[in-house]
């Protein structure tokens, strides 16, 4: 998928991408896609390798039969430039009428999943803020970003550094 990415982007674009991450590198992902005139995924797919990472698809399902154990993470839906947050563990969930359903008791995360519609599975470590970053990303087909998962943290705003050891063992297993 990742020399797909980059096959589609022409050199000149690369550079220009390279180039904003490297001058800016307060801008986000989503920023730079927008005034490049590029998707999202073309962009996160020419950060330095240790900042990215690509999931194979055909750990999905797993990856979210495990997630709900990784306790309290920041799930981040951008919908027209409005952003939406649920901090608080990922739901499990369950496949059902053509969708993963979200199943939730009570207060949670609620929603359904047209998880046939993902195209990748992102993994980046990128400062946000100054501050140590680490995220899940799910693109849709069109290269943009569906979903992110932040890695949680405390109430000193310190990663939780069980979920830390979990994100760095699943960006091994995407470099398999």
């Amino acid at each position: 998928m990742e020399k797909i990415i980059a096959e589609k982007l022409n050199d000149e674009s690369k550079l220009a991408i390279r180039s904003m991450l490297n001058d800016r590198p307060d801008l986000m992902a989503g920023q730079i896609a927008a005034e490049l005139a590029v998707t999202e995924l073309e962009v996160v797919s020419q950060l330095p390798q240790e900042q990215f990472a690509l999931l194979s698809l055909s750990e999905k399902d797993s990856l979210l039969a495990e997630l709900p154990t990784w306790g309290p993470m920041t799930t981040i839906i951008s919908v027209s430039g409005s952003i939406f947050e649920f901090k608080g563990a990922f739901p499990k969930g369950k496949y059902a009428h053509g969708y993963y359903n979200l199943i939730t008791k009570g207060d949670g995360l609620h929603g359904h999943l047209k998880l046939d519609d993902i195209s990748a599975i992102a993994l980046l470590s990128r400062p946000f803020r100054g501050q140590e970053s680490h995220a899940i990303n799910f693109f849709g087909a069109k290269g943009e970003v569906v979903f992110k998962i932040y890695l949680g943290r405390d109430k000193q705003r310190v990663l939780i550094p069980e979920q830390v050891s979990r994100f760095k063992a699943l960006k091994q297993l995407a470099a398999v």
